[in-house]
């Protein structure tokens, strides 16, 4: 019953919010994505607008230059590395598949840079497939919550699916990464402003 409390109430409390990633579509949502690993969505969105107009889809991100993509997204942090799995990325789009971004989680971690919170943030709300991402924010809030019992992504993921029904999987996904965003904080926690405080077991109210 108290887990089921505190997801109505973060439901109640985030009902509006979704990704603060700026996309118009599927690729542009899996290459923000990639870059926003350790690097804030705020920072990827100023770098996205000039990105895209030079590769605006994956054919042209496939014969772009490492020199190119690293010099478009140096203030991403990690850009090295970033830069060579966007490549590696759209390279393997248009060599397997037809230059369309995949839908299936099976598919997409396939594609260079992506694990399972990228491949799930695309499913969520590139395509409409309900999907579980765990970031640090979720995986922190979820367990604190005690909604999940694991420094696990995967096993965090498999927790929050097990009580969550699946058609709200995409939303609290949101509900979890703004709450810990705005309130449960890596560092001191605003514990007096959550609205889940009296149900969770780690709050610390003065």
């Amino acid at each position: 019953m108290g887990n089921q409390e505190i997801l109505e109430r973060l439901g109640k409390q985030y009902a509006h919010t979704r990704t603060a990633l700026e996309y118009e579509n599927a690729y542009e949502l899996l290459v923000a994505t990639i870059l926003a690993a350790q690097c804030t969505d705020k920072r990827v969105n100023m770098v996205t607008p000039a990105l895209f107009e030079k590769f605006p889809d994956a054919a042209h991100l496939a014969k772009g230059s490492l020199n190119e993509v690293e010099e478009l997204i140096k203030t991403c942090g990690l850009y090295q590395s970033k830069a060579k799995n966007l490549l590696a990325c759209s390279k393997r789009i248009m060599d397997e598949y037809g230059g369309q971004v995949p839908h299936t989680m099976e598919e997409l971690v396939t594609l260079g840079g992506v694990g399972r919170k990228t491949a799930s943030v695309v499913l969520a709300y590139a395509f409409g497939i309900p999907a579980m991402a765990v970031d640090t924010h979720v995986g922190r809030v979820a367990n604190r919550l005690g909604l999940a019992n694991s420094k696990n992504p995967v096993k965090i993921e498999q927790q929050l699916c097990a009580l969550i029904p699946r058609e709200q999987w995409s939303e609290a996904h949101h509900w979890l990464i703004w709450h810990g965003r705005e309130v449960c904080h890596a560092q001191n926690p605003a514990c007096g402003g959550c609205v889940a405080a009296d149900l969770c077991p780690s709050a610390v109210l003065k």
